[in-house]
């Protein structure tokens, strides 16, 4: 279909090569919803691994209701998209609770126009997306932790090792297959982001959240432009394939350079 001058509302049908991606080259919208679904999916990933790690550490530790704590740390991520993206929208609305909690506080003498601003727009679509899949990323990195051997840390922490060294030179290396294969998923799933921006903000203002996913979905069901809403999803498909083959090389190497120590 991308090969192809297919539009419902014109009626027309017939191939015409690479014009579509030729248009989609040129095409200011393309750019800026590339840009914007790469910077989302880049700190968004960076983010929730850290944070993710963070709160795997702590699960994987020995404490009272640790099965409950494991158990409550999964809502987020269980909760639809979709009404994530409603909360946090009641949420960052100029009359909701961080606005009145922010005035309240002095921290702002009036009202944020968090979802009204092209500022601040996709920083809050990002803060959303942190909150709900980060529990994601602490399950992978927690199932991680769980194959690395306790003697181990053990043995270290006998020889007087600090905790930071412990982690640093026995737990990282060993859990840095399982930290890249989560980064790989969890950017792959960025990258396609859509239900998020589409509830929150629809792609505003201004085009300031419009990721690949909604302006290809703009123009295919919007637009009804089957040819240029085609070449865009097969845009992002390409970019799956080019993150997944950088993550997936990293992950080799990792293997092997531990497999050779």
């Amino acid at each position: 279909m991308s090969f192809r001058d297919s539009a419902l509302t014109s009626n027309t049908d017939h191939f015409v090569g690479a014009a579509n991606y030729h248009k989609l080259w040129h095409d200011r919208l393309f750019w800026q919803s590339w840009w914007q679904t790469i910077e989302f999916a880049t700190v968004t990933t960076c983010v929730e691994t850290l944070a993710g790690l963070g709160i795997a550490l702590t699960l994987n530790a020995r404490f009272p209701g640790r099965g409950a704590a494991r158990a409550m740390v999964l809502v987020p991520w269980a909760i639809p998209s979709v009404v994530t993206g409603r909360m946090f929208n009641w949420l960052f609305d100029q009359g909701g609770a961080i606005n009145y909690l922010l005035v309240r506080s002095h921290l702002a003498t009036r009202p944020v126009e968090f979802l009204g601003s092209t500022t601040w727009a996709l920083r809050t679509l990002m803060i959303a997306d942190i909150w709900k899949t980060t529990p994601f990323m602490a399950l992978l990195l927690l199932a991680g932790l769980q194959t690395i051997p306790p003697h181990l840390t053990e043995v270290a922490r006998l020889d007087g090792i600090s905790a930071w060294g412990r982690f640093r030179c026995v737990v990282l290396p060993l859990l840095l297959p399982s930290l890249l294969v989560a980064a790989l998923l969890r950017m792959l799933d960025a990258v396609r982001v859509f239900d998020l921006p589409y509830a929150v903000t629809g792609g505003g203002p201004a085009s300031s959240t419009e990721t690949l996913s909604t302006y290809s979905y703009n123009l295919l069901f919007a637009g009804l432009d089957l040819g240029s809403g085609s070449a865009v999803a097969t845009a992002t498909f390409v970019a799956e394939i080019g993150i997944g083959c950088a993550f997936g090389i990293f992950v080799i190497l990792s293997v092997r350079r531990d497999g050779r120590s």
